[in-house]
């Protein structure tokens, strides 16, 4: 660290002093070189830092588990690993999938490929080619990872790559580098990798900005290009002088209709879903009377025309949550049928938005329902002593050291780890809504003009609330869980606006 402050304290003086310290030929020129030399220096020192993590990584996996008592049996082995890995996660504010990624990479690199490491350490490459040969070498055997490092790093290997050495070629061209290499080296057939590859087959969603989303799909090469090739002629043959759509948006509405119709309806907008949906709308903006954006459970942030379409005639099973006009906290759930264990279940969904430990994504509708003080111990079954982890969340509570802390009726509980860290969860962000511009001038000036608001477009949103009373908990009702045997906790009650 003590290069670093050093190349960078020398980098500075040189370009505040300027001109003053360089030749009168070029002045700018020579600046513009020791900036270079300066980034070179840096990203230097940063494969370097990369390497002394690497290391204070793989010797706390090691610490840890000689601490850990010998584990009874390989499920509390598992448990083990995931309060090891939960760990590293909140410590480094990342997702356990990524410090178990870090994890395997750093035992990787210290037990398998001692030529990255030093590399590593050395600066020639960065951190991003040193997981790339990890990536490449994690189903080949010891020979076959020590011969694919020594074929890109080691220039006395018996065919060392040709060509400009791995360090200064880009990621991307040197995955694409050792991927050929890997490919035709590697011990297993392709025939039997493929086979196994497959098996893993599965589609993913990803919230983007913007109301929008990506929804990428891990499939077999010759079905991939299948399913382009046949969106990509089917776009083609929507083009023509009255279509004003790009063939790129083309191709992503027909694979949208064709999966949400059966392949039916090409022409036009694409389907709204028919599926169960929370969303959190500002009663404001619900009536047209503001454009703030509504919250669309397990995605974030859409916009208020898309929000009251899917109210319209989208959703099935639509649950729509209003927000209070003063300061954006949840008013009430509306519904057409009534059921406890579903309202608490909503009710956690809108308090927490996902699994409540630090760092995890999983959607709320995917969580269980749990108490944080059992109730064998004395637990209540009110909102403030239930959380929603996710499955694996779930199981880590129940057989590690992890626990959850309080929560209450808006926020969900944090965690304590094994070391005895505490780690706050993730909040939702409420806001107070905006209001028109019209009612705000009104507020100001003192005077009253007509502030009548736009029409419900859905006016019996609301008709149910006060007919309809929390019903005392039955236990051999369908639906309930083992543990509610009590009256609804107090404070569930849903509050009419």
């Amino acid at each position: 660290m003590a290069a670093v402050s050093a190349s960078t304290a020398a980098l500075e003086s040189l370009i505040e002093t300027g001109a003053d310290l360089l030749p009168a030929t070029d002045p700018m020129r020579n600046l513009a070189d020791a900036c270079l030399d300066g980034l070179a220096e840096i990203a230097r020192q940063e494969a370097r830092t990369a390497a002394l993590k690497v290391r204070l990584t793989a010797e706390y996996l090691q610490a840890t588990r000689a601490l850990a008592p010998p584990a009874s049996s390989p499920r509390e082995r598992a448990v083990q690993e995931m309060a090891l890995v939960a760990e590293v996660a909140c410590v480094l504010t990342v997702s356990e999938r990524s410090a178990g990624a870090l994890l395997h990479e750093c035992q990787t690199l210290t037990t398998v490929l001692p030529l990255t490491l030093t590399a590593l350490q050395a600066g020639t490459i960065s951190w991003q080619h040193a997981r790339i040969i990890v990536d490449e070498t994690t189903t080949l055997d010891p020979d076959g990872a020590a011969a694919l490092e020594a074929h890109f790093l080691d220039t006395g290997a018996p065919n060392p790559a040709r060509g400009c050495p791995a360090g200064d070629l880009v990621p991307s061209r040197f995955r694409a580098k050792a991927r050929s290499w890997r490919e035709r080296h590697h011990p297993v057939n392709i025939e039997k990798r493929f086979a196994k590859s497959a098996a893993d087959r599965r589609v993913e969603y990803v919230p983007d900005r913007d109301g929008m989303a990506w929804l990428s799909a891990y499939l077999p090469a010759h079905t991939a290009a299948g399913i382009w090739e046949r969106t990509t002629a089917a776009a083609r043959s929507m083009q023509g002088p009255d279509e004003a759509r790009t063939l790129t948006q083309l191709r992503a509405d027909v694979a949208a209709t064709w999966l949400l119709t059966n392949f039916t309806g090409l022409a036009g907008d694409v389907p709204s879903p028919r599926a169960q949906v929370l969303i959190t709308v500002p009663v404001l903006s619900l009536l047209g009377a503001t454009d703030e954006p509504s919250m669309l459970d397990g995605h974030g942030p859409i916009p208020p025309s898309m929000a009251r379409r899917l109210i319209a005639d989208g959703a099935d099973s639509f649950y729509r949550v209003l927000t209070d006009p003063r300061d954006g906290a949840p008013l009430e759930i509306g519904r057409t049928s009534y059921r406890l264990t579903k309202a608490q279940r909503q009710w956690l969904r809108l308090r927490d938005g996902k699994c409540p430990f630090p760092g995890c994504n999983n959607h709320s509708l995917d969580n269980e329902a749990d108490h944080l003080l059992a109730w064998a111990d004395g637990g209540t079954t009110g909102i403030s002593n239930l959380g929603q982890p996710c499955r694996k969340h779930h199981r880590l509570k129940h057989n590690s050291t992890w626990k959850p802390t309080g929560a209450s009726m808006n926020n969900p509980p944090g965690w304590t780890s094994p070391s005895g860290r505490h780690y706050p969860s993730e909040h939702q962000d409420w806001e107070p809504p905006r209001w028109p511009d019209h009612i705000l001038a009104a507020e100001e000036t003192g005077r009253d003009p007509d502030l009548k608001l736009p029409e419900d477009p859905f006016p019996e949103w609301h008709q149910f609330t006060a007919a309809h009373e929390f019903p005392a908990a039955d236990t051999d009702g369908p639906g309930w869980p083992a543990f509610v045997d009590d009256p609804a906790p107090e404070g569930l009650r849903i509050l009419s606006v």
